[in-house]
């Protein structure tokens, strides 16, 4: 048996290696994933264009998702930021398919409009918003290694809308923290930590100044940490966090926070890993799910963008990823981000904020080839 093996051993190491696969060979693998019967069916999804740059990136996503044949069909609705509140239709849609997917919707600042943002989160009770922050490869930046999840509690804090005016010229405004809702946030994220296998979570806070509040919020975060023995647990002062965050931000992993202080450490990392047109997110709670563009900054875009159609539809895109995972499509959602991290790795085909001339429509051609 030996021996006549030996003339095919010679002839295996004179012969020329093989060549290697393309990528997209590569990126064919086999998954241990068994659905169950009726999984494929299509499953209705909430679509919200919003303002700005939004109807054009939501347009990606239902460009893209048509080309993949992906189990989903859209309900869309007109909403706009300067709204009295979200239609009645809307929020029965929202309720009814448990899934919404949105452009950003402008918030007027000052005056008596309220932001329609924070009224979804609140009347969905949608708890928890997730940015993800991470190095594309492609995609030239000043660290490299950063990988953050920013997890912020979604529905009180400075958001909780309590002003009013004391006398002329004084206004009061409360910062609300409760044991309750800190808890649920806390245990969310080591929760998550734990099933992405994450190593860390820190806990951002100004409790040396905001001593009762802040107190209370990291006092249930260390209660949380302790049932998770496997998963280390730190905390840092948020204005301590910002300079960390610009000079060292491969140090941090789950980060979570109150409310206001989780939208300026999300945008901040957004900036640091790429830009905030890149970033996913979403904002999830028991019975519901918004994704959007992770960070904020930007996610209306500008006059130019929309009338030059050269807004890049890369965040929302990562996002509908997400959403696509959340509905139980993880192959779906595998081919998204595969084709999406390709089409950015490659370079070829790069918008105005990354100093290139591609139009919306040139970058979702490139996606929608990389699926095949």
């Amino acid at each position: 048996m030996a021996r006549r093996s030996l003339p095919f051993l010679r002839q295996t190491l004179r012969s020329p290696k093989p060549r290697e696969s393309p990528p997209s060979a590569q990126s064919r693998r086999s998954v241990t994933y068994m659905p169950r019967p009726g999984d494929g069916a299509p499953r209705a999804v909430t679509l919200i264009p919003g303002d700005g740059i939004g109807p054009l990136v939501t347009a990606a996503v239902e460009q893209v998702m048509a080309a993949m044949r992906a189990p989903v069909f859209f309900e869309k609705y007109e909403v706009h930021g300067d709204m009295a509140a979200v239609p009645r239709e809307v929020m029965e849609s929202i309720r009814r398919n448990k899934v919404c997917i949105k452009g950003g919707l402008a918030t007027p600042v000052g005056g008596g409009v309220s932001s329609l943002n924070v009224q979804l989160r609140k009347e969905l009770d949608l708890y928890a918003s997730l940015v993800y922050c991470f190095n594309l490869p492609g995609l030239p930046t000043r660290h490299e290694n950063v990988d953050i999840v920013v997890i912020r509690e979604n529905t009180e804090g400075e958001y909780a809308g309590l002003e009013h005016e004391v006398v002329p010229g004084v206004v009061e405004s409360l910062k609300v923290i409760t044991k309750f809702c800190s808890e649920r946030i806390a245990k969310y994220a080591f929760e998550y930590a734990y099933l992405n296998n994450r190593k860390k979570v820190t806990a951002v806070h100004k409790a040396n100044i905001m001593k009762l509040a802040d107190g209370l919020f990291l006092e249930s975060c260390r209660e949380i940490a302790t049932k998770y023995p496997g998963i280390k647990y730190d905390e840092i002062i948020v204005d301590n966090c910002c300079m960390q965050l610009v000079s060292k931000p491969e140090q941090f992993d789950v980060m979570v926070t109150p409310n206001l202080y989780g939208n300026l450490v999300a945008n901040t990392a957004a900036g640091i890993a790429g830009g905030a047109s890149f970033m996913p997110g979403g904002n999830v709670g028991q019975e519901h799910a918004i994704f959007e563009q992770g960070a904020s900054a930007g996610n209306v875009g500008s006059r130019k963008l929309v009338e030059e159609k050269k807004a890049n539809p890369v965040a929302l895109l990562l996002s509908s990823a997400m959403m696509l995972r959340h509905l139980q499509f993880p192959s779906f959602a595998d081919r998204l981000e595969m084709a999406v991290k390709r089409v950015v790795a490659e370079g070829r085909c790069r918008t105005m904020d990354l100093g290139g001339d591609a139009t919306i429509q040139e970058v979702v051609e490139a996606i929608v080839a990389a699926l095949h």
